[in-house]
């Protein structure tokens, strides 16, 4: 058994991960190589839910409508606690793990190149471990697991919270890899709407009577234009950004139909919101401009992410009691060589966890956790299983997600992820202070929705991707099945 944590239980529940590190070094590694896109993790959800039912957890499959979500429950009353994270990867960055140079397993592939398969791993081995060490130390309350598909697209929490699912819970935990070991409070990262504007007009032949036709493609053209010049006239916060989805099928036929998806962002849920109706005038304009229709459609509307500061503080202390791994020379050599081909300083893998200094430094990209991070207090485990300096959905942060540095990483911040809800069921008054500190770090702010009220998961969103490539990337799967031992 663990002896770093005086505490019994959480000494049990890091005995536990430590333990069952087969298991978790081979669930870590099927979701690697399963490289699922947003609304199509079937095999990863499968997979995880197969082993939360294995273990006595009461699972809730395709919740608010997405089949690759789900919920597991152990327990019963008070506290209600929630641990989420995601497990998507990104299309066309396929990579060999354990490999320094850009070497893709299926050419052209989607797969993981940031890490939500070590997120995946951590929580179900932190789950476990809570478990049994609820059953052993009669620990009363309720664990939550939830299941977040499609992180990437920013998708499924929102929807989570707008259908009750956490209105019965007192406190979260997400958990998501990182290069160092720690936490944070605070509000860290932004609001977001994301959408689709899809124009319709009218084919004609290009060249022998283009007056006939109404070009959706112009008015793209015409959106993405308005937009960059209004780009001047935003506060400097806001950011946005596109790819064009639709555009026509060959160039002697004027497109009738064309699309493009945005992601408007701002600090602030109501900047986010003024940013996207100012898009949509925009957009409104185009259409009239190319005489077209529009139709958009809201995908994912996300509030920033804030951390409580008193669930950090516990995780803080837990991580302390964990600590960073002692990397070897091996494993510093492969940091090194990854960072050279990055173009990123090489100074290897950090020696030690964080301390909490501070509130945290808002950045511009977003996670679809925040709108829980705004119902219920929140606190997120950063653990240690990625290299410092990578860009996230670049090649090079898909090397390490296979290797020892991503299992070792991984076990770490399960026990310290472990600990901290242990440390919160034993304690019912370090429940109610999160509250406390909660009620007063909104200050006033009412949480209300971004996302609209009859909006519904886009079922099919990646399916054609997955379909075309999960043939080849079978061939890479692990064989062996993760098996936790009680």
């Amino acid at each position: 058994m663990t002896q770093a944590f005086p505490d019994p239980a959480k000494a049990f529940a890091a005995d536990f991960v430590a333990r069952n590190n087969h298991a978790f070094i081979t669930l870590n590694d099927s979701i690697f190589y399963f490289g699922e896109l947003g609304m199509q993790e079937r095999r990863s959800a499968d997979l995880m839910t197969a082993i939360l039912e294995r273990h006595d957890f009461r699972v809730e499959r395709g919740i608010s409508g997405f089949a690759t979500s789900f919920v597991a429950t152990y327990g019963d009353g008070e506290p209600v606690i929630a641990i989420h994270t995601e497990y998507d990867a990104n299309p066309s960055n396929s990579q060999q793990s354990g490999v320094t140079e850009r070497a893709e397993i299926v050419a052209g592939a989607p797969g993981h190149c940031e890490g939500h398969n070590t997120n995946a791993a951590v929580m179900i081995a932190s789950a476990l471990a809570i478990r049994y060490a609820m059953e052993k130390y009669a620990l009363a309350g309720t664990l939550k697991i939830f299941g977040a598909s499609a992180e990437e697209q920013l998708l499924s929490r929102p929807y989570f919270v707008r259908d009750g699912l956490f209105d019965d819970v007192d406190l979260a935990f997400h958990d998501h890899i990182l290069d160092r070991f720690g936490t944070d409070y605070g509000v860290i990262q932004s609001a977001a709407v994301s959408a689709d504007f899809t124009f319709h007009g009218e084919a004609a032949h290009a060249a022998v009577s283009p007056w006939k036709g109404r070009d959706a493609l112009d008015a793209v053209v015409l959106m993405d234009m308005g937009l960059a010049q209004y780009r001047e006239h935003m506060k400097p916060t806001m950011t946005m950004h596109r790819v064009i989805t639709q555009g026509g099928e060959q160039p002697n036929v004027i497109p009738s139909k064309a699309a493009s998806w945005w992601y408007f962002r701002d600090p602030t849920a109501d900047g986010a919101r003024i940013l996207f109706e100012r898009a949509q005038k925009i957009a409104q304009g185009a259409a009239l401009m190319a005489n077209c229709e529009l139709t958009v459609d809201v995908r994912a509307a996300v509030w920033p992410v804030r951390l409580n500061q008193t669930i950090a503080e516990v995780i803080a202390r837990n991580v302390d009691i964990v600590g960073m791994p002692s990397w070897t020379a091996q494993e510093n050599a492969f940091a090194r060589s990854l960072q050279k081909q990055a173009g990123v300083p090489e100074i290897g893998l950090r020696a030690d966890a964080d301390t909490l200094a501070g509130p945290a430094v808002q950045i511009a990209a977003s996670n679809d956790c925040g709108d829980v991070s705004w119902k219920v207090p929140m606190g997120r485990i950063w653990f240690p299983g990625n290299v410092p300096h990578l860009p996230f959905h670049h090649w090079s942060a898909g090397a390490p997600l296979a290797t020892s540095i991503a299992h070792r990483g991984g076990l770490a911040g399960a026990q310290a992820l472990a600990a901290s809800v242990i440390e919160f069921f034993q304690n019912t008054d370090l429940v109610s202070a999160a509250k406390t500190s909660f009620a007063q770090e909104l200050g006033g702010i009412v949480y209300k929705p971004l996302l609209p009220t009859d909006q519904r998961a886009p079922a099919h969103l990646n399916q054609t991707l997955m379909d075309k490539f999960r043939p080849a990337m079978e061939a890479h799967y692990v064989k062996a099945e993760p098996v936790f031992a009680p």
